[in-house]
C-alpha cells in the first residue's frame, strides 16, 4: 500500500498539465480503493486503531501538498478516508509524531526547485 500511495502522490506534485491530471486520477482511484476497504468501520481493523491506520497517517500529512500543487480537494473526493485520517490524528501519540503540513509543503517545493521540476 505505502509504495503505491507514495508513488502516485509523488506524481501528483512533481508533474504538470495532462500528466498531472492523469496522476491525480490514479491517486484518487487508489484512495477510493482504500476508502472502500474502510466501509463503515472506524479504523481499517474495525474498532481498533492498527497498523494500516498507522501507515496511512504520514500520507495524510502530505495531502495538503498534493492539493496545493495540483488544485484539487482530497476531502471532496474521499470524505470517508479523510474523516478516518482526521480521527487518527486526534490520537495524542499520532499528533505528536508528525511533521507540520506546511513544513512538508516547504520541503516539497525546495525539492522541486532543487531538481528542476518547477
Amino acid at each position: 500500500m505505502a509504495d503505491k500511495v507514495y508513488g502516485l502522490g509523488k506524481n501528483v506534485w512533481t508533474t504538470k498539465g495532462e500528466e498531472q491530471e492523469a496522476a491525480k486520477k490514479k491517486f484518487i482511484e487508489c484512495l477510493k480503493l482504500l476508502e472502500g476497504e474502510l466501509g463503515d468501520k472506524p479504523y481499517f481493523g474495525g474498532e481498533t486503531f492498527g497498523l494500516c491506520d498507522v501507515a496511512l497517517i504520514p500520507f495524510y500529512s502530505c495531502f495538503g501538498t498534493y492539493e496545493i500543487c495540483s488544485n484539487f480537494s482530497i476531502e471532496a473526493e474521499c470524505p470517508t478516508l479523510t474523516a478516518r485520517a482526521k480521527r487518527c490524528m486526534q490520537k495524542e501519540s499520532v499528533a505528536k509524531s508528525l511533521s507540520d503540513q506546511h513544513k512538508i509543503y516547504d520541503f516539497a517545493m525546495q525539492n522541486k526547485k532543487k531538481f528542476g521540476m518547477e
